[in-house]
């Protein structure tokens, strides 16, 4: 158990209600609320994943894995419905982490992620 235990607790929480909660957008897509499941949901899951491996290099156990990675996911999920499309996200907090510092952008990590919304063909 590390000192992260209680932040991913609260983000499994978070994420857990945003899910039990939610509904989809009558006419997607819902940019608003897709955007504010990145920066709100997986922006903070980034941030925590940050701090564990930085600085002294906290080891984060298992159970604090699959809760932070779960919390992850269920965001992803949120914020591909708010696009239209259902898909099961199954993606580690360190791919999403990398495509953050690669990209500088979380819209742009999400997307590369999880293909939503597609990316336009240039012609």
């Amino acid at each position: 158990m590390s000192q992260f235990r209680d932040r991913i607790g609260a983000l499994a929480d978070r994420a857990a209600a945003d899910r039990a909660a939610f509904d989809p957008p009558a006419d997607p897509p819902d940019e608003e609320r897709a955007l504010g499941y990145l920066r709100d949901g997986v922006g903070d899951v980034v941030a925590c994943y940050v701090d564990a491996r930085t600085g002294d290099l906290v080891g984060l156990d298992r159970e604090e894995m699959a809760l932070l990675e779960r919390a992850l996911n269920d965001w992803l999920e949120l914020y591909a419905r708010c696009h239209g499309r259902r898909i099961d996200a199954e993606f580690t907090a360190r791919e999403i982490a990398d495509l953050v510092v690669d990209t500088r952008d979380l819209v742009d990590a999400a997307q590369l992620l999880t293909g939503v919304p597609p990316r336009e063909t240039v012609k």
